[in-house]
Parts: structure tokens; sequence; C-alpha cells
């Protein structure tokens, strides 16, 4: 029994996970999942430390510049040479020249103190604000994910609601079909109404394969971003809450938006940036002041054979050291320094306008947001009315069907007009949830913790895996029925 139970358990294991269903996951977890998948994340990151690198670099150049150097070589040489002399009325030739090798070496350490450089103090100062350009950019990357993954997060709640809503009513035109095929077959209605009913469901069956099609879509974005496919995930009840913005007052979110924009404040120092580098140009005008000192060797040893056969040689060695100041004045670059500090100034001016055009934006996306949470709660208050009214409107039309008074083409647009009811209400809940998101974006106050709001609303499990699967080829129409004469009275 006990060889029975251990040779099992793997089996049972097994079994065990196969029956207990995925956890739904929820909008912090997608967003926590893009935080270490998304590559344009990961990517803001990567540059946010790579700036971070342009202070040291900048400070380095204020700092001593110590160089070593060192070099060894060796010279060979031979050759001959003669000359004629009157030596005692004689001329006499006299051959000189042989074989010589020389050997050298040679080491020098020099030392480089800025005094003064205004370039390099510019450099520093534009250092200092590119980085926090760059810790302000990484921030502004975490939020637009944060956006982005809640926007992706809703578009696929709200695909999946259409289609459920689609597939809803589609079941429900199958039944009437077979319900007037029925009536049909013992003369209670005409064709027509049969044809309409058909007609009906086949438009019900193309709208349910198109809103897969768009809910596989988005899911595909949204795997996209975090590098997964989910299968499950959570979405909001009626319980909805519908919150107005707190403070109630759009100048107070406009207000917030222009101080703490992370965008807005990354165009300000990208401004600065490009003011910094005005005076980092205009240095080419100015002298340079550096302290400069250095230690050197030169070593010489040289060998020689004449070609009398006899040897010479020589060597030195010699050591030096210096110590100076060194003072040094552009005074013509063939205006290479005029047109730089222009193309300065200009970059300048073109910063400013971005800066201009960016606080714009900002101010138009904060009234924008704020305005929207504050209709669309009053949007989704009206659509929840208009599906309730859809409802009844379809039990009265479905009432009617069935004593005579309403016909098929009633119903069928009762229901049509109570799918797009639904279907408008879901998106309005959605577009809310995107305009709450949208205005803390704007403010500068999106984080973790807004999210951390939204996913407290969110609380139905919504699969998605099976009803984002590729649609199956729909079968061909059945021939309708043979045309009868209507029955007699």
């Amino acid at each position: 029994m006990k060889s029975f139970s251990n040779a099992a358990l793997p089996l049972i294991l097994v079994l065990s996970a196969v029956a207990v269903p995925a956890a739904a996951e929820d909008l912090l977890q997608v967003y926590d999942l893009a935080r270490e998948n998304d590559p344009l994340f990961r990517e803001a990151a990567a540059n946010r430390d790579a700036n971070k690198q342009a202070r040291p670099q900048a400070i380095s150049q204020m700092l001593p510049q110590l160089t070593a150097s060192a070099s060894t070589g060796r010279t060979w040489s031979d050759g001959t040479s003669s000359r004629d002399q009157l030596i005692n009325g004689d001329i006499v030739t006299i051959d000189s020249g042989g074989t010589s090798k020389s050997d050298s070496d040679a080491w020098g350490l020099s030392l480089r103190q800025s005094i003064f450089s205004y370039a390099n103090w510019s450099a520093v100062r534009q250092a200092n604000h590119v980085v926090a350009q760059a810790e302000v950019d990484y921030v502004a990357a975490e939020q637009n994910l944060a956006q982005r993954v809640a926007q992706q997060y809703f578009i696929v709640l709200s695909a999946l609601d259409d289609v459920e809503a689609l597939e809803s009513a589609r079941e429900a035109i199958s039944r009437q079909l077979d319900q007037t095929e029925r009536r049909f077959e013992v003369g209670l209605i005409a064709i027509t109404d049969v044809q309409e009913a058909r007609a009906g469901r086949d438009q019900a069956a193309a709208a349910v394969i198109n809103a897969k099609r768009v809910l596989a879509s988005a899911l595909e974005q949204l795997r996209a971003t975090i590098g997964v496919k989910p299968e499950t995930l959570k979405k909001p009840d009626e319980t909805l809450p519908l919150l107005s913005p707190e403070p109630l007052d759009e100048e107070a979110w406009v207000m917030a938006s222009m101080e703490q924009n992370a965008t807005l404040n990354s165009s300000r120092l990208a401004a600065d940036i490009a003011r910094d580098s005005v005076h980092g140009s205009i240095s080419g005008y100015l002298p340079t002041v550096d302290l400069v000192a250095g230690r050197n060797f030169n070593s010489q040893d040289g060998r020689q054979q004449l070609i009398t056969g006899d040897f010479g040689g020589n060597s030195a060695n010699n050591y030096g050291k210096n110590v100076g100041i060194q003072v040094q004045m552009p005074l013509f670059t063939g205006g290479g320094t005029t047109a730089r500090v222009k193309e300065s100034q200009y970059r300048w001016i073109a910063a400013k306008e971005r800066l201009e055009r960016t606080s714009r934006s900002t101010e138009q996306l904060a009234r924008d947001a704020y305005l929207g949470v504050n209709s669309e709660i009053s949007r989704v208050q009206a659509l929840r009315a208009s599906v309730s009214s859809g409802e009844t409107a379809l039990k009265a039309a479905e009432a009617g069907y069935e004593v005579g008074t309403r016909t098929t083409v009633d119903v069928l647009n009762a229901r049509r007009n109570l799918i797009q009811a639904q279907s408008n209400y879901a998106q309005a809940r959605y577009q809310y949830l995107n305009n709450v998101v949208q205005l803390r974006l704007a403010s500068g106050e999106l984080d973790r913790t807004t999210l951390e709001e939204i996913n407290r609303w969110l609380l139905v499990d919504a699969p998605v895996a099976g009803t984002a699967r590729a649609p199956t080829p729909v079968a061909p129409p059945v021939a309708p029925p043979a045309a009868q004469p209507p029955p007699a009275n």
C-alpha cells in the first residue's frame, strides 16, 4: 500500500495543479509585470543611468590630469666616405666611416591642473542639469508606463464586455430564430419573419467574430507591454464608485500640473541645458590658465667601429624637471567660435519654444482630463439608466411578439438597441477610469498609490484566454424553407 501511494503521488499533484484555476491578474500585477518586461521603460532606466555619468565626467576636467610616457629604441648606421687631401705636395685619399649603433631610453611624467577655464565651469553646471533631467525623464517614463498599462488593461476589459454582450445576443437571437421557424412550420407567421430572424442571427455571429478579433488585438498589445498574455483579469462590478476630482477646482489641477508635470519639468531642464551650452560656447573667446609640472629622463648609449678598426662610443643620461603657469588665449579660429555661439543661441531659442509648447499642452491635458472625469460621471449614470430602459423595451417587444402585436423586426431592433446601450455603458465606465489616470498623469501624481486605489474597485474575475481565440469558421447558411401561402382566416 505504501508503494502504491508513492507511485500515485506525482499523478495526484499533476491533477491537483490542473484542477486549480489560474488566479486572476489585477491591475497592480499587470503593472509590476510591465515594469519588469516593458522594453520602453527599461530603455528609460538605462538612459537615466547613462546620463548620470555626465557630472563625474565634467568634474574630472577640473581635477589634476597626470600623464606618464615612456619610450625605448635602437638606431643603426653603416657608411663610408673618402676625401682627398694635399699632404707634403702629394694628394692623399683619406677614408673614414664605419658602423655605429645607438640605444636610447626615455620616460616622462607630466601634471596639469586647471586654474581657470570658463568652459569647465559651464560644463559642470550643464552636467548638473543633465543629471536632474535624467531623473525627471525616468519619472515621466514611469508615469507614462502606468498610464499605458491602465489604458491597455481597460481596452481589454471593454473588448471583453463587448464579446460577452454580443455572444449573449447571438444566443438569444438563435433561440428566437428557432422559435420563429417553429411558428412558421405551424403556419402562425409568414416566411419574412423567418428570414428577418435568420439575418439577425447571421449579423450577430459576424459581430461576435469581429469583437473577438478586437479583443485578441487588445490582448496582443497588452502582451507586448508586459511580456505575457494574461488568462484572467479583474474588472469592476456595478458598485464602481464615481468620484469627482478632489479638489473640485479646475484651476487647482492646472496649477498642480504646471508645477509637478514630469514632462514639463523635463522641458524646463532642457531649456537650462541649452542656456548652459551658450555659456560653454562663449568660453571659446576666453583664456585658460593651467598649472603644469613635469619630470623626464633621457638616456643615450652609442657605439661606433671605424674602418680603421678602432672603437669609439659615447653615453649620456639627462634628468629634467619643469614647473610653471601656462596661459592660452585664442586669437583667431577662422570663425568657428562665432558659429558655435550662434548655433547654441538658436538651440536655446528652440528649447524655450519647446518649453512653451509643452506648457500649453500640459495645461490642455489637465483641463481636458478634469472635464473628462466630471462629464464621464454624468455619462455613466445616464447610460446606466439607458441600459435599464433598453432591457425594459426588449421585454416589452418580446411580450408583444408572443401575443402577435410586435414583429420579429421589432424584437431584433430592441435587442440591438440594448447591446449598443450595454457597450456604451461599459466603455463610459472604462473611459471614466482612464480620465482619472490621465488627470493624475497631467498633475504629476500618477504613481503606484493611484493604481492601488483603482485596483480596489476591480472585484470580478473575467476570463479572457478562451474568448480571445481565433473564431471557428461559420457553417454555410441553410437554405430558407420554401414559401408557403399564409394560413386561411
